[in-house]
This record gives C-alpha cells, structure tokens and sequence, in this order.
C-alpha cells in the first residue's frame, strides 16, 4: 500500500470503518481507540486494516509509542470528520426535538472542579436522562477539543482559533487559606504584608497546564513555597496538615474548619472558566443538554466561586 500516492478506491467504505479511522487518529493508539469505542483492540486494527485495503494506502505509520497518521492519512481526515458530523446529524433529527437525550457525552474538567461540583450535581440530569451517559475526563491538563478527547471542555484558557462554542461559565476567585495547626505556629495573618514571612503550597511550577495558575504572583510578594504539587486535592491535605498557605477557591475548600480563609476583602486573585465545545458537536442535543445543565449549576450556585 502506498502511504503517498493519491487515494483509489477499490470499493466505497463503510461508515463504521471510517469511525474507526476517526478514532485512532484521535486517541494515537489501538486501545485508546478500543476504548472511546467499547470494543477489543484487535477488532480496531482489523477494521483500520480493512479500510487501508480498500483504500489501497496507509493511513498510519505504526510506531512502538503510538499510531501516527500518513500524508494520505491527513488528507482522509477532515472528509472523515464530515461524514462523522452528518451521521451524528442525522441520528439527532431522526430523533426529534422533544427527546429525550441519549449517547454519551466527553466532559474535560480540572479535577477538583470536575469532583467536587460536576460529579455531586449530575444526578438530576441523569435521571431526567436515561439514555444520556457523561464520560468526566479529570487530566492533568486542559482537555484537546482539537482532538476530539472530550466533547466539552471547562477551562481557563478559551481557544483562540478553529470553530468554538464558548461562553463565560463562571467568575471566580482564589482565597488565601490556612489550617488552624499553621496558624498557632506561624502566628495571625493580619495584612498582605504579613505573607513574606510564610511558607506557601503551590502547583509545580514547571508543570502549569495554564498561566492562569500562577495566582501566587498576584500576592506581590515572592512566595517562599514549601510543597508544591500537580493536583489541588493533595496541596489542600498538605494544607489541612499545617506544611503551609493554599490558595484555592470556595467549592474546593469544605466549611469544615480544617481550613480557615484569611482576610478574605483583601487577599485573593481573580480569574475566569470558560465553557468550550467544537461549534460542530454542539449541535447535538446530548451536548448542548449537558451544556445547559453545567450553566445552571454555576448559576444556581455563587458561593462555591465567591466569598
């Protein structure tokens, strides 16, 4: 099979061999793409095989990391991606307006905001939807709409090229929070000018997924960081254990007293999330039906942004 020469078709292909291209291209291996598609590897490279017989060319370069798309590869792409959306078009209007929505929806969200504020409010949405599946993706970095990884994404950083969907979801503030434990050793914190002499939790700076998380910067001091880590839930126990001060916001912190917010009026940095979604999926009902849902969350629900 010639990976470069123009594509000539022995036979037409079927759909679901084009679904099953789209979906290796997209996860970059046989299991990924297993696995968005609930079958067994061996039945995604059997069907991936049929489709570059067909084609006579391949598709993919087969390499030890992972399946990369050939030259003909990219250029079958973007027609697959139509056929893709056409499909998923006629599926929704066949089923009519009123339905209810049905299939599975991909939902890339920061972890701490994906567990303790997406994943506690679904219920209701499941429930008025039987047939409606939410795969929550909690990555140590923004969802790839670009890749289809997720169907809609919250996030800090809107796109700015390619045709998006996106709103304002919420705005939002990090706090200056310490453990009563801390606070007995370290003395009160009175003023913004008591922070220099703090220990500090943090993100590992190396590792940011966004700018937006270099909210320590807006303190205007340098923050003398003590711990730092890649996720929120494990700085908030290193937090909870007295190692040192923690930014984060109100619906990642429980009213428990494990953590106290200090000086609240004062000390705090203000940022964004933003609802993202390929303007070509948003169409679809389940997608724009998850959409509505997480707005209503937010909206129905100031004090986990704001103090």
């Amino acid at each position: 099979m010639n990976a470069h020469a123009p594509l000539e078709f022995s036979a037409l292909p079927e759909w679901t061999d084009m679904r099953y291209f789209l979906e290796v291209a997209r996860a970059g291996t046989l299991s990924g793409a297993a696995r968005r598609l609930g079958v067994e590897h061996t039945t995604v490279a059997r069907r991936v095989q049929r489709l570059e017989v067909e084609l006579k060319s391949t598709l993919f370069d087969r390499r030890r990391e992972g399946y990369e798309l050939t030259e003909i590869g990219q250029a079958l792409l973007p027609h697959a991606e139509v056929m893709e959306r056409a499909m998923l078009a006629a599926a929704e209007q066949l089923g009519g307006p009123q339905t209810a929505a049905r299939g599975a929806v991909r939902l890339g969200a920061p972890e701490v905001f994906g567990t303790l504020v997406v994943a506690t409010r679904l219920a209701p949405l499941l429930e008025q939807h039987p047939d409606l599946r939410v795969d929550l993706l909690l990555l140590p970095r923004f969802a790839n709409l670009a890749n289809r990884e997720a169907d809609i994404g919250v996030m800090l950083d809107p796109p700015d090229a390619g045709r998006y969907m996106v709103t304002r979801l919420t705005e939002f503030r990090y706090y200056l929070y310490a453990a009563p434990s801390y606070l007995e050793k370290h003395g009160p914190i009175r003023s913004r000018a008591d922070l220099a002499g703090h220990d500090f939790i943090d993100y590992v700076q190396d590792q940011l997924m966004s700018a937006g998380l270099n909210y320590l910067d807006d303190l205007g001091i340098e923050p003398r960081r003590r711990f730092c880590c890649t996720g929120m839930l494990a700085q908030y126990e290193a937090a909870v254990a007295g190692i040192g001060l923690i930014m984060a916001p109100p619906y990642a912190v429980p009213d428990d007293g494990r953590l106290l917010c200090q000086l609240p009026g004062e000390i705090f940095a203000h940022r964004t999330l933003w609802l993202v979604a390929p303007a070509d999926i948003f169409r679809l009902r389940r997608v724009r039906v998850v959409w509505d849902h997480l707005r209503q969350t937010v909206e129905q629900s100031p004090g986990l942004f704001q103090r």
